[in-house]
């Protein structure tokens, strides 16, 4: 409810630690991961008042060290699906009137504990549960964390700021902007303990409740982000956290009579899937839900000819391998320009052998484990399609190994076919299929960019022809929500780049904007005349005579 305004602490960027040796902050963060490691944890699910357990406990291992268990969480059912809604809607009255302020000062009271005393403990959870870097889980579990949580308090601010003109004639127009009428379904992925924190606390930061699942694969550090934001004062019952099977989740959630929306990262497939059972049941709902999803990329570089080579091949390697390409935004498709392709070659093959592959423990591996076995079957198989495949060169790359852990190397794929499989669809790991282009079919390329994916999430063009760079970003204006010029095509950063894409990579609502948060909010119209008519007739009524 829009109850008074204040000014809310201007929000900064979080800086990024570097953790370079001798630092303090590489010294606690390999504390944290010691004291993970020695220490079992025993997660519940948190609905209301009640910390949760069950007879069913499963065992969390990371992804690069599968023999050993960091700890086990508590295996849900539907029961307490109905049990988490039934928690939200009796919490909902009580925080959709509690003043707005009071809930700002929450969540960045949360932002300040993860940025301070929880940085360490986050970003060790991150690492070990999600197999990240600690560069990566830097940027992620901390930083782009923290930045959500001010950003939003900030955007929120604004948004109850906007307000109509006064009307001539004695009248008072408002704006209040009503969280939604129902519960929220924040469903969340693996891959960026930043997203999993994000999308049920914009929600619940606009006045809503919430029932939030995240992925199994991420439940370790999701378990840190619930204790930090109890911490921090959020009241019972304001953001339950279930973990459940997603079907049987979603069979209670979405036959629900005050389901009012769900924010989803995660596949295509099953935002489609969700997207048409909310159709099918629309007539039980109170209202017509909000749907908020960003899903799958195949995204893309493009390097033109003009481009310096050496900042096309590091662009390359950094979006592809970054995080075991596990991005939504990673580079998985490249089309390079002939006459440059000798020269890139040259610097990826020369970069690629000197990148390490192992866990994030230690810290000179740039590349670490992908998240699970599914995962690492899924990948390995595109990669054996295309050895055996006469058509296509596996130039780098292209070994693997599940003994400890889910390692896959780097691997590039040349192809002198734009329309190959890997070209096309989305492998969500450490793999780049390039294809060389003649440097005149510039323009014809861009078309090939454009129809080649159902996607269109991230894209970039490394060039220094500004005609060319014009012509890219025009022609390329519907492939990505988040284009780079002469940059790698991830690393969107809150208040900078507002991340997002359309077609099928999802809604393009924006996390990290004001456009996310307005979703979580129903507008109601308020005008009061203090001076109200007393007569029903208008003057063009009265008679000329």
């Amino acid at each position: 409810m829009t109850k008074g305004f204040f000014k809310v602490p201007i929000p900064r960027n979080e800086p990024v630690l570097s953790y370079e040796p001798g630092s303090v902050e590489r010294k606690n963060i390999k504390d944290a991961l010691n004291r993970a490691y020695q220490n079992e944890v025993d997660l519940p699910m948190y609905i209301g008042e009640e910390e949760v357990r069950t007879e069913e406990r499963i065992a969390i291992a990371p992804p690069h060290n599968h023999a050993h268990v960091l700890g086990y969480y508590h295996r849900g059912n539907r029961r307490h699906v109905e049990k988490a809604i039934d928690a939200a809607i009796r919490a909902k009255d009580e925080w959709e009137n509690l003043p707005w302020e009071q809930r700002a000062a929450i969540f960045l009271k949360a932002a300040d504990l993860i940025a301070g005393p929880y940085r360490f403990e986050i970003n060790a959870a991150t690492m070990l549960g999600q197999s990240k870097n600690v560069y990566q889980a830097e940027i992620d579990s901390a930083c782009e964390l923290v930045d959500f949580l001010r950003f939003n308090v900030q955007y929120m601010a604004e948004i109850y700021a906007q307000q109509p003109p006064v009307s001539p004639g004695g009248a008072w127009n408002r704006v209040e902007q009503r969280p939604l009428e129902g519960f929220v379904f924040a469903l969340t992925p693996f891959n960026f303990t930043a997203i999993a924190g994000n999308l049920p606390s914009s929600a619940a930061l606009m006045g809503n409740v919430v029932v939030w699942k995240p992925a199994d694969t991420q439940i370790y550090s999701a378990a840190v982000i619930m204790k930090v934001l109890k911490e921090a004062g959020l009241p019972p019952g304001v953001i339950n956290l279930i973990y459940v099977d997603g079907p049987e989740a979603g069979d209670v959630i979405f036959k629900h009579r005050d389901f009012a929306g769900i924010h989803f990262t995660g596949s295509t497939k099953v935002f489609q899937t969700i997207w048409k059972t909310i159709g099918e049941n629309i007539h039980l709902y109170k209202s017509y839900p909000r749907i908020v999803g960003e899903t799958g990329g195949k995204d893309f570089i493009l390097v033109h000819s003009s481009a310096n080579a050496k900042v096309a091949s590091t662009a390359l390697i950094r979006g592809a391998f970054e995080y075991q390409g596990q991005k939504c935004s990673a580079a998985s498709r490249a089309y390079i320009s002939e006459s440059l392709w000798p020269e890139i070659k040259d610097y990826l093959l020369e970069d690629l052998k000197s990148i390490k592959i192992g866990p994030v423990e230690d810290f000179t591996n740039f590349v670490n484990a992908v998240i699970d076995e599914r995962s690492f079957d899924k990948i390995v198989g595109y990669i054996e399609k295309a050895k055996s495949d006469p058509a296509v060169e596996v130039l780098a790359g292209g070994k693997y190994d599940k003994a400890q852990g889910y390692f896959i190397q780097p691997t590039l794929i040349l192809v002198n076919d734009p329309g190959y499989t890997t070209m096309c669809e989305e492998i969500f790991g450490p793999v780049l299929t390039i294809y060389v282009f003649p440097d005149e079919e510039f323009t014809s390329i861009l078309k090939v960019i454009d129809s080649t994916s159902p996607y269109a999430l991230t894209g970039a063009v490394i060039a220094t022809d500004r005609y060319a760079i014009q012509e890219a970003t025009h022609a390329l204006r519907n492939s990505a929500g988040n284009f780079y010029i002469n940059d790698k095509c991830t690393g969107a950063v809150v208040g900078q780049q507002p991340f997002g894409g359309a077609r099928g990579s999802g809604t393009n609502d924006k996390a990290g904007a004001m456009l996310n948060l307005l979703r979580w909010v129903s507008p109601r119209t308020i005008k009061e005349t203090f001076d109200p008519p007393k007569d029903f007739r208008y003057p063009f009524l009265k008679s000329d005579g």
